[in-house]
C-alpha cells in the first residue's frame, strides 16, 4: 500500500457520529465508506491504555457494549480523537488505522468476542 505524506493512503471526505446507533461512519477519498460500532471503537482504541507497550500487554476491555461517542476532534492532518461517553478518551486514532479497522472489522470484532468469553467477561 503506498501512503501518503500523513501515513495515509486513503483520506476521509465525511466523518458522520450516528449517536442513536452508537456508530461512526466515514467516507474516504476511493468511495469506501466504513460504519464503526463505537464499543469496537472503544475496545480497539490505540491508546497506551488498551493497547500497552507491546502487543503482550493488550488490555481486553469488557462491559462498552452500550458506549457511546462524544466528540470527535481533528488532530493534526492525520488522525481524530475519539471522547467516549465512559470518559476515555486518549486514543488517537489515524486515518490508516480506521481504514485498516473498517478492512478488518468482523475479524477485530470476532477475535474481541472470543478473547472475552475466553476470559469469562461479558460486553455488558
Amino acid at each position: 500500500m503506498a501512503e501518503g505524506r500523513w501515513g495515509s493512503e486513503h483520506w476521509p471526505t465525511e466523518i458522520r457520529v450516528k449517536r442513536a446507533t452508537r456508530e461512526l461512519e466515514i467516507d474516504f477519498d476511493n468511495g469506501v465508506t466504513f460504519t464503526y460500532p463505537a464499543e469496537l471503537l472503544r475496545v480497539e482504541s490505540p491508546s497506551a491504555e488498551v493497547q500497552g507497550h507491546n502487543p503482550t500487554q493488550k488490555t481486553i476491555v469488557a462491559g462498552k457494549r452500550h458506549v457511546g461517542i462524544v466528540e470527535v476532534e481533528p488532530v493534526g492532518h492525520y488522525a481524530v480523537r475519539i471522547r467516549f461517553d465512559d470518559g476515555h478518551s486518549t486514543g488517537i486514532y489515524s486515518w490508516a488505522y480506521l481504514y485498516e479497522m473498517g478492512e478488518t472489522r468482523d475479524n477485530l470484532q470476532a477475535a474481541y468476542l472470543g478473547a472475552l468469553a475466553a476470559k469469562g467477561l461479558a460486553r455488558e
